[in-house]
């Protein structure tokens, strides 16, 4: 097949531009943007696209409640032959946490759910649960052995990621490790069905006491199917009917429409975790038999993201549709691993805390890129992140298809966002 030449290149992205619908966006410096430096983002996404680093990006930023820019970047495919729209559709993976954490709280607020409950009273199978812990013999060597935990993991566990479940992948140790893969508790090689999961993942030992350590899980998987329970039908029907369509998130699902294959955005072959974690995700076909992944299930557009991070920073609200009260909101922004192990380093950088759902600066300093004390961000092991400031009142979504260079881009993107802020 011959390469499509770039003249046609950019007459294909015109086109694709043009069928798009357009977004009501304002003039940057209404809101204390530099329209000049904003402008510096599609050159430097252009680069980084001309390097291989991902196939394109949309980006998005917002302020006051109004989108100062959004831009698409480059192409949708790892062939680089379809331009790159601004309804490009995501595997979202974890930025799925943030929307079943508010589902969660919103069931809290209903009297439906407590913090404080033991998720045994849900699942049974967590009743009597082991924790790995060391042991010294009388000449000093050490072991691992499943004792029992101190006490039931709760329901605020799960939100702050203080269960004690991990992932395989960050496993702390290689018998756990082992344990998860055998068991294929995130479904990675087979469809398990939400029986199969707790019953596998509550048979495992947990990495630490309950509530002791931040140590980020497959929480959140548990934590959907527990929003499920509660709500007494399946996790997407239930985000679709209370988070989804009142926002208007008309592009949000945790299964790419057949409409939205053709915009279903791609990594670069050369991408070393592209085939894994594109295993992993599966949104091409209904689930099925296997569980709805509340950690990392969701599809969506740049678009929609946005109308989900502006009522979490209007506190619970947007456009007459209230989801939570603006004190669950500010509750949910705060941090709360006060005092205990762990960080959200991995994925936040240093500087941030973990509120319930993604993590929260704990200072203006202390960082890898700008931001202020109390801001909220977390993102997807595709490579899509998003960042909400409540002091400064802006929302930043970025989204590309580059699962190996997720860190680089997210930060980048930040740099870019704030460095454009001039009042």
């Amino acid at each position: 097949m011959r390469p499509i030449q770039p003249a046609l290149r950019m007459m294909s992205l015109a086109a694709a531009l043009a069928a798009v619908p357009a977004v009501a966006q304002d003039s940057p410096d209404l809101h204390g943007f530099s329209a000049e430096r904003l402008a510096r983002i599609g050159p430097a996404m252009k680069a980084e696209i001309g390097k291989d680093v991902v196939p394109g990006a949309v980006t998005l930023i917002a302020r006051n409640g109004k989108i100062v820019h959004f831009e698409a970047h480059g192409f949708l495919d790892a062939a680089k032959t379809k331009p790159m729209g601004r309804d490009a559709v995501f595997r979202g993976f974890s930025m799925t946490k943030p929307i079943v954490s508010v589902a969660a709280m919103a069931l809290i607020e209903q009297g439906r759910l407590s913090l404080r409950d033991p998720i045994s009273q849900y699942f049974p199978a967590f009743k009597d649960m082991k924790v790995y812990s060391e042991i010294r013999d009388e000449r000093g060597r050490t072991s691992r052995v499943a004792l029992p935990a101190k006490r039931p993991i709760l329901v605020w566990d799960l939100l702050r990621h203080t269960a004690g479940f991990t992932y395989a992948g960050s496993a702390p140790f290689p018998e756990m490790k082992e344990l998860y893969e055998k068991a294929d508790v995130e479904s990675r090689d087979a469809d398990l069905s939400n029986e199969e999961f707790i019953t596998r993942l509550a048979a495992i030992p947990l990495a630490y006491e309950p509530g002791t350590r931040w140590e980020y899980s497959v929480a959140t998987d548990v934590l959907g199917l527990l929003v499920e329970k509660v709500a007494g039908k399946r996790l997407d029907q239930h985000l679709d009917e209370t988070i989804f369509r009142p926002l208007k998130m008309t592009e949000t699902s945790f299964q790419a429409k057949p409409e939205q294959i053709a915009r279903l955005a791609d990594a670069l072959d050369a991408d070393p975790l592209k085939v894994r974690s594109w295993k992993d995700a599966r949104v091409e076909a209904d689930p099925g038999k296997r569980y709805l992944r509340g950690g990392a299930g969701a599809v969506f557009t740049a678009e929609d993201y946005f109308r989900f991070a502006q009522m979490v920073l209007n506190g619970g609200q947007l456009d007459g549709a209230r989801i939570l009260s603006r004190e669950t909101v500010e509750f949910m922004l705060s941090n709360h691993i006060q005092g205990l192990e762990g960080t959200p380093f991995p994925t936040t950088g240093p500087g941030y805390g973990f509120g319930l759902g993604w993590g929260v600066r704990l200072d203006e300093g202390g960082a890898y890129a700008p931001g202020s004390k109390g801001d909220a961000m977390w993102a997807g092991a595709g490579g899509t992140s998003f960042t909400v400031d409540p002091k400064e009142k802006i929302v930043g979504v970025f989204l590309s298809a580059g699962p190996n260079t997720r860190q680089h881009t997210r930060f980048l993107f930040k740099n870019m966002l704030y460095g454009a802020l001039v009042q």
